[in-house]
């Protein structure tokens, strides 16, 4: 078997110099290497990274904002250096093959995917403690679940790879369309689901509740474009009742706004932590980078990478949320309080992204993939798309609004009832990456990006369902030009 780490997929994997020079405990290097646990847990340790270096792939820096700017939540300052100008491609519904953000995603997420079919198909050849091993592979399953769940709804159909080995082939592979990898990602998910076990090894893995959370995700999804299958919404809902009933064995739970987004340590390895991807600010590979500088306005010195639509912070519901969500009066250093109307974009920011001293790019903050409220919300909406809404599913979205300090929700019709849902999920999610992918299964995305204010970015086009997905990234689609054309 040729070594991993020169395999070549995709120009993606040849394009990321950073990987060779890593250390090589955390390297993905095949067959030889994972003969024992030892090895197999450096395989891990790898497969992890591919979607957790900071400035090479994946989700640690503010490219996965932009990956989700066609939502209506997020957006970008009107001028800038390159890389506003890839994401207001995204939140203006013009983007280019050539865009460094969309890559960032799909250049991590195919590393992962690389490393998880490597632990995959060989931990067969592994000796040692059979239940640490089963561990291990089923947190590369939950991976590479993970993965292609971001890939098909960023891109649609895309290259399905369960090959950890480099051929020729591969230079010409073509891309599956989306019922495909859909498929491969319940099965992957379900393997995860019986694997795992009801204990986290580390705050920033996978226990069994987290999988069964995800898998409630991918099928409320289903449920909407492009597949459209009704019939997962039950699904969807009981697999989500599975976590809320046992929350207590998997650890999960709300906790109180001002810990989850207090910009301080105390916001780190929270019940509210279903599935989160921790970081550390001491080695620069993999701190946090979207907290800070790049959700931070001019006047105190900041990044201005992503900031928050006019629009969509005017319909937000006042109160406590609303208040710690978003960052409206800036601080200059000379003391002058400027409020967001009078700011050099005119636009407010995200207090939740902000850190308590807020004078930096880098955190040990975690990045949240699934909150526990994600699982009371999937719950709420996937059980109201298949009877009227239950007290259970009244329960679940009132715990949000509870803890928002909003008055509860009662006597709804079906209709009114999943659309209350859908919207406290806007609110509840705002700037987390969540908003856009509602929008683009329940087929709004035309109506969100129709209502712009006048100081927010707005289409340079009329949005089709071609804009629903991003183009494949060019240096892939230089080498292989198959992946052009339609899926399967």
């Amino acid at each position: 078997m040729k070594k991993i780490i020169i395999l070549l997929l995709f120009a993606a994997f040849a394009g990321c110099k950073d990987f060779l020079e890593e250390n090589p405990k955390g390297a993905i290097v095949g067959t030889n290497a994972i003969s024992d646990v030892a090895g197999l847990e450096a395989a891990l340790t790898g497969t992890y990274k591919g979607i957790l270096r900071t400035w090479a792939r994946g989700f640690l820096n503010s490219s996965t904002q932009s990956f989700t700017m066609g939502g209506d939540d997020l957006t970008t300052i009107r001028a800038g250096n390159e890389p506003k100008m890839w994401s207001r491609q995204i939140d203006q519904f013009e983007v280019t093959s050539g865009n460094s953000h969309i890559a960032f995603i799909w250049n991590g997420c195919y590393k992962t995917i690389q490393g998880a079919n490597n632990i995959i198909n060989n931990y067969q050849n592994v000796s040692g403690d059979q239940s640490v091993v089963k561990q291990i592979v089923g947190e590369a399953y939950f991976l590479r679940g993970l993965c292609y769940y971001w890939l098909v709804r960023g891109f649609g159909s895309v290259p399905l790879i369960t090959s950890a080995d480099f051929t020729q082939a591969m230079l010409t592979i073509k891309k599956t369309g989306a019922k495909e990898i859909y498929e491969l990602i319940e099965a992957d998910l379900k393997q995860a689901e019986e694997l795992v076990g009801n204990v986290k090894r580390d705050p920033g893995r996978p226990n069994k509740g987290s999988v069964k959370a995800l898998l409630a995700d991918v099928y409320l999804t289903e449920g909407g474009w492009p597949l459209k299958d009704a019939s997962k919404y039950a699904l969807a809902a009981a697999k989500a009742k599975e976590v809320i009933d046992n929350k207590a064995t998997y650890g999960f739970d709300l906790v109180p706004l001002e810990t989850l987004w207090s910009g301080t340590t105390t916001a780190i390895g929270t019940k509210e932590e279903v599935m989160a991807f921790h970081s550390s600010k001491n080695f620069g590979g993999s701190t946090n980078a979207y907290y800070g500088h790049p959700g931070t306005p001019k006047e105190e010195n900041g990044w201005e990478d992503f900031c928050a639509e006019i629009h969509f912070f005017n319909k937000f519901p006042e109160g406590k949320r609303k208040d710690i969500t978003f960052h409206t009066e800036f601080v200059k250093s000379d003391g002058t309080i400027v409020p967001w109307q009078n700011s050099a974009e005119q636009k407010p920011y995200f207090g939740k992204f902000r850190l308590a001293v807020n004078n930096t790019w880098q955190s040990s903050l975690p990045v949240h993939m699934i909150r526990y409220a994600h699982v009371l919300l999937v719950y709420a909406e996937a059980q109201a798309r298949t009877a009227a809404p239950s007290e259970d599913a009244y329960d679940a979205l009132n715990a949000i609004r509870e803890r928002a300090e909003l008055d509860p929700l009662d006597g709804l019709s079906q209709a009114d009832f999943i659309n209350a849902v859908v919207d406290e999920r806007a609110w509840e999610f705002a700037g987390e990456f969540t908003r856009w992918f509602d929008l683009q299964r329940l087929e709004l995305v035309e109506q969100a990006n129709a209502n712009k204010d006048m100081n927010d970015l707005k289409p340079l086009n009329t949005i089709t369902k071609s804009d629903y997905t991003f183009p494949i990234p060019l240096n892939d689609i230089t080498i292989n030009p198959n992946l052009n054309l339609d899926g399967d």
